[in-house]
């Protein structure tokens, strides 16, 4: 392969490791940190975050020689464990990252550790949890240290291999976290044997159980000393493993979310398993078994020799080579073993004095290829880095099915290619075989596959699926002629398919190109399919038409979406298709304006109906007044006009009868044209509705004499209506009993004796001499003897009740004489200190001012004054002052107005008072007299302290808006005294 695409790569990390403390006898690593033990019991630990190293001699204080057998670091590099063995024995020693000497781990005193399993979900970089040991006696231990205490915690016996005792050579162990505890899962490897140990609980409990039933393990041939387990950690979880046996690499799935767990809680949970043979590593019919090993998570690093293989996981194909700049001292005995840091994700290879890190580069780069090679296509999508990698697989998929003549996989397949493959090309594959079938797939699929912004590629795939479908519906019709009645056929699922597709594509497709290719096949309903789909309603509801379904055709109608004009365009037909639904549906719309359904509803009136069948028109117009309040006349006169051509005219004397504008404050109490009802009523010889019509017209006359022919009780009813005419009222009385007397053809006492009893019934309206004038001029007056002196007895009556109402009125007028004669005598006595209750001055006091008061009468020197029953006195210029300033506007220019031409008036008569007294000048008085009472009225009709006046100032804010200046200067203005000096005085 080439080197610049090489996967793995060898740098030499460190030549002299050791630092002269032995030779490298074992490696570990994590999280950038490498721990090296060596021959002479020193441990080394380079941290290459930190950039720091330091050694620990763990042989210290023991006697002969000893040398390091395993470390162990766990992912965090924190923690470290590492077993001494030598002539003294053996120990296991515990150190942290934060340690300056390492702590012997008492209680294993003497045990030979070779596997340790971390726990790498719970393990922190203070403690390491549960830390189960495997030893060379075929032992598991359980152990935890805490930093802080600088000595474990506790080691616990877990478990013992009794049937084959052999040592643990390698232990690995996941947990889960589940709703009733921690699941525990635990692989342990045996130069022959691999072991899975699984449960929930504590880690002894767990082990304890599996001393009454049998441990699960997998026992291969051959025996192999460095037996290995290895995991290999994605996102801090066991993916998969590997199992370096005799018999070959043991490798599988790892899912520890599996379900199909026993009722003891055991659980198999390892998938895919596979072995991988040792024969595949070489050319040569010699089978070598790789000394050591590491896990990617698409390779296996194998130690082979001096070289390591790398083997795909996948394919079990050497892929890569890796060889290592040694010295020549450590040549001989060759790379000692290999070690993985997960959490870097790098590898390291060591030698006795070296120490070699192999880095990992894009490995799953040419994973795809590997999976399609081994036709995994799922995987190999999945590892596909770019389309052209994807339209590759996609390809070979294709390819394969068209072969084996699996048309409509093969469509799907070539649909998602994208690059390598043109459409043109895809489809001609499909024509040449003459798969239309295929063909509409590859285009359906395509259509998914495509882009929105293709719009112009998506319109044409859509147009020529449309076509294809089109051809395929009338294959199959002219195949099977059942195809229509049978539901479960072909046609039957291309038709519901194709309407699918139209469904999905209706905003793709061109409407005029689509409807075309619709009509051109014949396909009508998908047409009024797609017509509704599209919103094209008219289309849609005159084919319902056509086709006589009604129902459906108002359903469409229906819809929001459909404009209300297309009610009314298809309200004709509809009425005369199915009037009960035209009419159920025009009553399910609220935003339908009846006048426009006019024409449609007088085409159905127009057509002759059965005696007992219900008219659905009057019923909508029906609604429409009564439950829509509708006031358009076109409407009622509609609905008149059907009621006057019933028989039964009950129903149209209801409706002339009833107050439509009934609760309104303004308005008509009907919206009919009554000229037109009258019309029409006269027209069709509905006299009672005519009656009616003329009377709401006011045109009682008229109304009494039609009544008059009808029915002399109808007549009567009418002229009693009339109430606010007395003169009106009795003409149409007189009508009627002028038409009762002239009918009567009885015996003439008879019929006198029925006009008498008539009179009775106008209740005093007409008297015996208001008839007598309709009887024969040879009628006797005997016969109305009785009615005459009745008559005489009223008047009579009347004439003693109008002298006892003058009488009274007499008596009335002599009573107001003498109260005026009183009155012009009252007089009221005013002490002499009495106030003026505007100006607070003595009213008998003379005043230069109140002197020069014009149009009053003086008693001597006093100024004229008023004087209330309640006792307040005013003088007269101050009460009119007073009320002018408290009353409103128009009133108070009004009492100006009155004292400025009394004013006027008293200046004349003070000219002329000079000269004798003639009757010009009384005569002249006269106004000033009246001008004065007029005044007199408008100031002093109340006390304006205890009337109205006083009454309606309790509204008025205690400050007028006039006053509202005066008010603000009051106000108390803060100023500043920060500046004003103070003087101190001291006392």
């Amino acid at each position: 392969m080439d080197s610049a695409r090489q996967v793995f790569t060898v740098d030499l990390l460190e030549r002299y490791a050791a630092k002269g403390r032995g030779v490298i006898t074992c490696m570990a690593a994590g999280n950038d940190v490498i721990v090296l033990g060596t021959s002479k019991g020193w441990i080394i630990r380079h941290d290459f975050g930190v950039g720091d190293s330091f050694d620990f001699d763990l042989s210290t204080g023991r006697p002969g020689e000893h040398s390091i057998h395993r470390v162990f670091v766990d992912p965090g590099g924190s923690h470290c464990i590492a077993s001494i063995v030598g002539t003294g024995g053996a120990d296991t020693f515990y150190t942290h990252a934060k340690w300056s000497k390492p702590r012997v781990l008492t209680k294993l005193k003497g045990l030979v550790v070779n596997a340790v399993a971390w726990n790498r979900q719970q393990i922190t970089e203070v403690s390491t949890k549960e830390v189960i040991l495997g030893t060379d006696n075929g032992q598991l231990y359980e152990i935890a240290v805490d930093e802080k205490d600088k000595k474990e915690k506790y080691v616990k016996f877990l478990y013992e291999l009794t049937e084959l005792p052999e040592a643990f050579m390698s232990l690995q162990m996941e947990t889960a976290t589940i709703l009733n505890g921690t699941r525990y899962y635990v692989m342990a490897v045996t130069p022959t044997r691999l072991y899975s140990y699984t449960g929930i609980g504590l880690l002894d409990a767990i082990f304890a159980s599996y001393l009454e039933h049998p441990v699960r393990f997998m026992e291969l041939p051959g025996e192999i000393p460095n037996s290995e387990l290895h995991f290999y950690i994605k996102q801090r979880r066991a993916v998969h493993f590997a199992w370096l046996s005799g018999a070959g690499i043991y490798n599988g799935g790892l899912n520890f979310g599996a379900q199909h767990s026993s009722s003891t809680g055991d659980e198999n949970f390892v998938e895919n398993k596979a072995l991988l043979a040792y024969s595949k590593l070489s050319e040569s019919s010699e089978v070598v078994m790789p000394t050591s090993m590491a896990v990617s998570e698409f390779h296996f690093l194998l130690l082979i020799g001096n070289k390591v293989k790398v083997v795909n996981r996948i394919s079990e194909q050497i892929i890569e080579e890796l060889q290592f700049d040694q010295t020549s001292e450590s040549a001989s005995r060759g790379i000692i073993g290999l070690c993985s840091d997960a959490t870097a994700g790098l590898f390291y290879a060591y030698d006795q004095n070296s120490v070699f890190q192999v880095s990992v580069n894009d490995e799953g780069r040419d994973m795809w290829k590997v999976y399609l090679d081994m036709k995994e296509y799922a995987a190999a999508l999945a590892n596909c880095r770019d389309p052209l990698q994807r339209d590759q697989v996609y390809l070979v998929q294709a390819e394969a099915a068209f072969n084996s003549k699996d048309y409509l996989r093969a469509a799907s397949f070539y649909a998602k290619i994208n690059y390598i493959l043109s459409f043109e090309e895809i489809t001609l594959k499909f024509i040449t075989v003459n798969e239309q079938d295929a063909l509409r797939t590859f285009l359906l699929r395509k259509l998914d596959c495509l882009a929105k912004d293709d719009k112009c590629q998506i319109t044409m795939i859509s147009t020529w699926t449309t076509e294809l479908y089109l051809d395929k519906i009338n294959r199959l019709l002219l195949e099977d002629d059942t195809a229509l009645e049978n539901r479960n056929s072909e046609y039957q699922s291309i038709i519901k398919e194709f309407r699918a597709f139209l469904s999905d594509s209706k905003d793709v497709l061109d409407e005029a190109t689509t409807m075309r290719l619709l009509e051109s096949y014949g396909r009508v309903e998908e047409l009024v399919f797609f017509a509704s789909l599209k919103e094209q309603y008219e289309i849609v509801v005159h084919h319902y038409i056509q086709q006589g379904e009604a129902k459906k055709a108002l359903e469409v109608l229906l819809k929001p979406s459909v404009p209300i004009d297309l009610q009314y365009k298809f309200a004709p037909d509809l009425i005369m298709l199915d009037a009960y639904e035209a009419v159920e549906s025009w009553m399910a719309t609220n935003n339908l304006n009846p006048r426009k359904l006019i024409p449609a509803m007088m085409r159905y009136s127009s057509e002759p109906h059965a005696k007992n069948e219900t008219h659905e028109v009057i019923k909508y117009l029906e609604y429409c007044a009564h439950r829509l309040h509708n006031e358009d006349p076109g409407v009622h006169n509609l609905l008149l006009s059907l009621y006057a051509k019933q028989e039964d005219d009950s129903a149209l004397l209801r409706f002339l009868q009833f107050k439509f504008g009934k609760g309104r404050e303004s308005g008509p109490e009907f919206f009919y044209d009554p000229k037109y009802a009258l019309r029409l009523c006269l027209k069709e010889k509905r006299m009672r509705a005519c009656v009616h019509i003329y009377s709401m017209m006011s045109m009682h006359e008229e109304a009494v004499a039609l009544a008059l022919q009808v029915d002399p009780e109808l007549a009567m009813a009418e002229a009693d209506k009339v109430e606010d005419d007395e003169d009106l009222r009795k003409k149409l009385w007189l009508m009627v009993a002028k038409h009762v007397i002239e009918q009567e053809k009885g015996a003439k006492r008879e019929n006198i004796r029925k006009a008498i009893a008539f009179l009775k019934e106008t209740d005093g309206l007409l008297k015996i001499e208001d008839i007598l004038p309709f009887f024969p001029d040879f009628a006797l007056i005997d016969d109305f003897k009785e009615a005459i002196c009745s008559s005489l007895e009223d008047y009579n009556n009347q004439i003693e009740q109008l002298k006892q109402e003058m009488n009274d009125a007499t008596h009335g007028a002599d009573n107001i004489r003498n109260d005026i004669s009183a009155l012009a005598q009252r007089y009221a006595v005013i002490d002499r200190d009495e106030e003026c209750g505007v100006c607070r001055r003595k009213i008998l006091t003379v005043g230069r001012e109140y002197q020069l008061t014009r149009g009053y009468s003086t008693v001597g020197q006093m100024a004229p004054f008023y004087v209330f029953p309640c006792g307040h006195a005013f003088h007269a210029q101050c009460l009119i002052a007073h009320v002018t300033r408290s009353t409103n506007e128009a009133q108070a220019e009004y009492i100006l107005d009155l004292q400025k031409q009394l004013t006027l008036l008293d200046g004349e008569a003070r000219k002329d008072s000079n000269g004798p007294l003639t009757d010009e000048t009384l005569t002249s008085m006269a106004p000033v007299d009246k001008l004065r009472s007029q005044l007199d009225d408008a100031v002093a009709s109340e006390c304006p302290f205890c009337g109205d006046l006083m009454i309606r100032e309790i509204s008025l804010p205690f400050i007028l808006p006039e006053e509202q200046y005066s008010s603000t200067s009051w106000d108390i203005q803060s100023r500043n005294l920060g500046n004003q000096r103070s003087l101190s005085l001291s006392l």
